[in-house]
This record gives structure tokens, sequence and C-alpha cells, in this order.
């Protein structure tokens, strides 16, 4: 059987959904996937970039990093989106893209998929369930199955989101705890994705 096809597509503005991201990366690299790493394209106006340092130096880091095409989603078999939480809502960012794939749905090139979602917010109670609840509406629509990491490993006792890993930015940095509860998600996921696959083709 060809290995499962993941599809890690993430908007950032200061880089904690980019650490989650490349976290989810190795978890699903390590389950045996091949992944397309894809960030969202920056639509935010320069002043408002400029704005805050962190901001400009996290776009100017990350601009190797490919812009995500429709073609990221219909390739893969499993799609891990990753947004901060803009008043209990995914970025307009992540939002814009999402609203670009009109043609694949109307296609049938969206259901059956698995789809899983992870976020970060300024303060605690700051949206994290609520964003990623939202991104789980996209889902539903697309015929999609979701695959939320649940109390299914230790880790989430730990973090304490079924929904998905969420990391608090006040707090500081991403914590190894989050940067293994973000593993464990895309690990899941891909499992999941390359159980799905095998059932079909027998």
């Amino acid at each position: 059987m060809e290995p499962v096809k993941a599809a890690i597509i993430y908007y950032s503005a200061t880089g904690t959904v980019h650490t989650l991201a490349q976290a989810a990366f190795e978890g699903a690299e390590k389950a045996g996937a091949v992944i397309r790493f894809r960030k969202v394209r920056e639509s935010a106006p320069p002043e408002a970039v400029n704005s805050r340092p962190e901001w400009r130096e996290h776009l100017d880091a990350t601009a190797d990093v490919p812009e995500a095409v429709l073609d990221d989603i219909a390739w893969a078999d499993v799609v891990l989106f990753g947004t901060p939480t803009r008043f209990g809502t995914p970025s307009a960012q992540l939002k814009a893209f999402i609203d670009s794939t009109g043609p694949l749905w109307a296609a049938n090139q969206l259901a059956d998929k698995v789809y899983s979602a992870f976020t970060a917010s300024g303060t605690k109670h700051g949206g994290q369930e609520s964003t990623i609840l939202s991104l789980s509406n996209v889902f539903y629509h697309w015929g999609g199955i979701i695959v939320p990491p649940g109390y299914t490993d230790e880790i989430q006792y730990k973090t304490g989101n079924p929904y998905g890993t969420s990391h608090v930015t006040g707090d500081g940095p991403v914590d190894d705890v989050h940067l293994e509860a973000a593993r464990y998600q895309a690990r899941r996921a891909v499992e999941t994705a390359a159980a799905l696959k095998a059932g079909r083709a027998a």
C-alpha cells in the first residue's frame, strides 16, 4: 500500500502556530506519511505586519515555506489545519483559503479525507475550542472524517483539550507538552487515514 499523504496547512502571524505545525510534521513523519508542509498566504497589509516586529520577523523567517494551493488538499489523504484564534474563530487568512475550495467541493474532492485542527490564543479560554469547532463545521460540509486527539493518550490529560492541540501564547513559548500533543494528534490522524486506506484497498 502507498504511504498516507498528509498536508499540514497553517497560518501563523508571529510563529506560535508555525511551531505547532512543525511538531505536527514530526508526528506525521513518524507515522510514515508523505507530507506537504504549507503556509497560508499573508493577506494583512504591510502597515499591520510592520506594526509588530515579531510579525514582520516571522514572515521574513518563513519566506521559503511554500504557500498552500488547492491541489495540496486534493492530493492529501489527511489534512491538518492550524490557525491562531481570532475572536473565537479561525484567522481571516485561513478562512479565505478555505473559502476558495468551492471548486474542489463541487467536484467531490474534499469528502472522505481525514481532517484535524490545532490552534493558539493569547489568553486562557481565548476561544481555542470554538475555533477548532468552527473548523469542524467546515469539515462536516465537506463530508470529511474528523479525527480529534480526544483523551486517547496520556499527553491529552496534560493539555486538557480533546478537540485539538492548543497553546496559550500568554504563557510563553510552546513547551514540550504541547509539542508532544501536536505530534500525537498528527500521528493519530495519519494512523486513522492509513487504516481507512487499507480498508478501502481490501
